[in-house]
């Protein structure tokens, strides 16, 4: 058995929610805030049959999208900086870590 656990943008997780749903999978969401960027995320845990790990994958590519998104820049001390002009930065679709899980247990 393994645990999926996979960080995509807020503006994708219903699409994922939904389409891990309705193909049996069970999942957990977390709402999450990342450090870069403003955009909020979300944190979903989905467990699984070690077979069925590469259909969720797909699953997940089918339903989240690369964007390019404005991040602010870095902040400083330097009065003028352009460092503090908002930078495009691209933001992928999802991030999965797919994790052995020794015991599944229900309470």
């Amino acid at each position: 058995m393994k645990l999926v656990m996979t960080i995509v943008s807020n503006s994708d997780a219903e699409n994922v929610l939904a389409a891990a749903a309705q193909n049996g999978y069970f999942t957990t969401k977390v709402s999450t805030t990342g450090q870069f960027l403003v955009d909020g995320h979300t944190a979903i845990l989905i467990g699984c049959e070690d077979d069925r790990v590469e259909k969720l994958y797909d699953i997940l590519k089918k339903n989240v999208k690369k964007r390019v998104v404005k991040s602010p820049g870095v902040q400083s001390t330097l009065s003028g900086s352009l460092l503090n002009q908002p930078v495009d930065v691209e933001e992928h679709g999802a991030v999965a870590f797919t994790i052995d899980v020794e015991n599944f247990l229900k309470f």
